[in-house]
């Protein structure tokens, strides 16, 4: 299970890393045809978006792997949780269901770290 949970911490690391990447450099005229929803939000949001996605990322890997405060990994596995509840939200609002799906897989492994690094499989 240990093994398990590392292999969904890189996945969920990398995947948040990338979105926060692109969703803090790109500007809104480069990601409005691939993200629709970021018509809703101003520029500044979309960049405050993609940094807690870089830091939820940052927060899922570098804690665990230095030893250093490992409590923040369950944590940033809780924050990037809600973040995908709040997505998922938007998403439904907007009659995205095909995001809503993704935000909701996101959601669940994002719960499984939280789950296993808060309880049985804690560093």
């Amino acid at each position: 299970m240990n093994v398990f949970l590392w292999v969904l911490q890189a996945v969920l690391a990398v995947v948040f890393g990338l979105a926060g990447i692109m969703h803090s450099t790109w500007p809104k005229e480069r990601l409005r045809p691939m993200l629709p929803w970021v018509e809703d939000f101003t520029p500044a949001r979309i960049r405050l978006i993609g940094m807690v996605e870089l830091l939820g990322a940052l927060g899922l890997f570098l804690p665990a792997v230095t030893g250093i405060a490992p409590i923040l990994t369950p944590l940033a596995a809780t924050g990037l949780a809600v973040t995908m509840l709040v997505a998922a939200v938007t998403h439904t609002r907007r009659k995205e269901p095909p995001a809503v799906a993704v935000n909701v897989v996101l959601l669940a492994l994002a719960a499984v770290i939280a789950w296993g690094r808060f309880g049985p499989h804690a560093f």
